[in-house]
């Protein structure tokens, strides 16, 4: 029978625990802590330890925190205080990391961008955030577009990472020479400053009072709503899913790991799973600017990586590259996989390939990110998004009231109550309500759970896409096919993909005597979404299905998807 919760939320059963992953106490002690402490902690335990690894030039822990130190100086001198917002518009690279800290040890909040977004996407989120400080790097394809935002925005100033005084010797000198023509070229601005000049200074930074509770991340997500709200992950939610993911990761040294960080850490996975879990265990966290599959396999090789957190894209990359057997992947012991489902062939292909046990974790933004995961050592359920993280309780709850519990195996939506769930989303109380609920986090996903306490996602009750373990939100990518002249209305849904675990389709009426084809479509849209928010697939038709109320409907389309699945659908292009 279904238990019904009792008024202001009942303890939750906790199946999991009569069989929780060897090794690991679900009541281990959790402490929520200020970020840039975990960091300044390791940076004394470990101070000659490498830190960084980008491209073959090395960052001690002691450099690092020395360079966060005068970075921090620096941005109190440009006038960041308690609660200023600070966006980062930066690949994988050390930058990233010194921004991140120096940010919140300067008592900031992190903004956290993606590069690849449109302009427009970019603007959205740094008026939104209210930012005043935009740190970015000097490449033409990111650095352009920050630089319109000094006029689009509200921003007071940008400063300008230069990528060239990353690089070791004698890279940093040729750079100039060969890549010279992918820098962009800085007007002479006041706003405008270089990184050089933000750390010039003694680093003597004297921190704002501050508590673990204080906002230190604003990290943008969507739902089905459109139009991308940040989720405010305090200092408290970020550093104890840094701990329960070390806890969670039975064998971890500190002090000893090699990290391979390819996935990036404007990301929320990463930024927990590779960059705040490699500050925590002192791990040395080797860098990529970008995924590039070659890279990526010659890097494990060379380097000899430990840990390797990465979405299921890049499993099945690995999978298929015709060149595997060529490189020695055995250094890798453990590998999570998150950010998108994990189709069971990919991971169990993986493992017959590499010998490396794959586990798959669970979450969302809202929850810093990680709230399940499959134990290290013990039992891997196929399918299954594995149990809770310690201190972390996850239910299933009746699609139809939200609060009588579902026995194991009925669906129902699951929700998470935990120290890593936000405390609501910026500046949007009708949407933090609708999530926030009884003390819990209702997640807007479909799933259940067996009698071992093991969760199993079924379905999302969201629209979102995944690709490639980023969300892309249809209500933006259909605006943005909206200004094509020729289209009347769009529908835009995602398809299932077996690289990309979802790609975009757009469902298309034109208006009367127009053409459109997906290259026309595609070039339209090249200054106005990401290349990953880009539909890959194109259907013009005469109408669109709707609902008995008038809407148009996604839901009929993707019916319409499945019922055809094998029977000669379009292809990805």
């Amino acid at each position: 029978m279904a238990q019904v919760e009792e008024t202001g939320g009942a303890v939750p059963e906790r199946p999991w625990l009569s069989g929780y992953a060897d090794g690991v106490d679900w009541h281990a002690p959790l402490t929520p802590r200020l970020l840039h402490d975990h960091l300044d902690d390791t940076v004394a335990q470990f101070a000659g330890r490498p830190c960084c690894d980008f491209l073959g030039r090395h960052w001690t822990y002691r450099e690092i925190g020395r360079m966060v130190d005068k970075a921090a100086e620096g941005l109190t001198k440009l006038g960041v205080v308690k609660g200023t917002r600070v966006a980062l518009l930066l690949p994988n690279t050390p930058y990233f990391l010194v921004g991140f800290f120096a940010t919140l040890k300067a008592g900031g909040v992190v903004v956290s961008c993606n590069p690849l977004y449109a302009e427009r996407e970019i603007a959205h989120q740094i008026q939104d955030s209210e930012a005043e400080i935009l740190l970015t790097i000097d490449l033409a394809v990111v650095c352009d577009k920050a630089l319109k935002m000094l006029e689009a925005t509200d921003l007071r100033h940008l400063v300008v990472c230069p990528l060239a005084e990353l690089l070791p010797f004698p890279k940093n000198l040729l750079f100039p020479m060969v890549k010279g023509g992918e820098v962009s070229r800085l007007p002479r601005d006041s706003r405008i400053l270089q990184f050089r000049q933000l750390i010039a200074t003694s680093g003597n930074v004297t921190a704002p009072e501050m508590d673990p509770d204080d906002l230190a991340v604003l990290q943008y997500t969507g739902g089905t709503t459109g139009v991308p709200k940040a989720a405010m992950l305090t200092h408290a939610n970020l550093s104890v899913n840094a701990q329960q993911s070390m806890y969670w990761f039975v064998g971890m040294t500190p002090g000893e790991e090699r990290l391979l960080a390819v996935i990036p850490f404007f990301h929320i996975f990463a930024m927990t799973v590779a960059m705040n879990l490699g500050v925590l265990a002192g791990a040395e966290i080797v860098m990529l600017p970008r995924f590039e599959l070659n890279e990526v396999l010659e890097t494990i090789q060379r380097k000899r990586p430990t840990l390797l957190p990465a979405v299921p894209t890049i499993f099945t990359a690995i999978n298929h590259c015709p060149d595997r057997d060529k490189y020695d992947l055995a250094s890798i012991r453990l590998c999570i996989s998150g950010g998108a489902p994990l189709p069971m062939e990919v991971k169990e292909t993986f493992e017959r390939l590499t010998g490396c046990v794959l586990f798959e974790g669970y979450g969302l933004t809202e929850a810093a990110p990680v709230a399940t995961c499959n134990p290290v050592k013990g039992l891997n359920k196929a399918g299954s998004i594995g149990q809770p993280l310690p201190g972390t309780d996850v239910d299933i709850v009746s699609m139809e009231d939200g609060v009588t519990v579902m026995p194991p195996g009925e669906s129902g939506e699951v929700r998470i109550r935990g120290p890593q769930v936000m405390p609501g989303y910026w500046q949007q109380p009708d949407e933090t309500d609708n999530v926030l609920k009884h003390g819990w986090l209702y997640t807007g996903d479909v799933g259940y759970r067996d009698e071992d306490g093991y969760f199993y996602i079924v379905d999302r009750i969201k629209d979102l896409i995944i690709c490639s373990g980023f969300n892309v939100y249809p209500r933006q990518v259909e605006e943005a096919i909206y200004l094509h002249p020729a289209v009347a209305e769009c529908v835009v849904a995602g398809l299932p993909d077996e690289y990309r675990g979802q790609t975009v389709k757009a469902y298309v009426t034109l208006h009367p005597g127009q053409s459109l084809t997906l290259e026309d479509l595609k070039a339209f849209l090249e200054d106005k979404l990401s290349p990953i928010e880009q539909p890959k697939l194109l259907e013009v038709r005469a109408t669109l299905p709707r609902t008995l109320v008038g809407k148009l409907s996604r839901k009929a389309l993707l019916d319409e998807e499945e019922a055809a699945a094998g029977g000669g659908a379009d292809q990805p292009s």
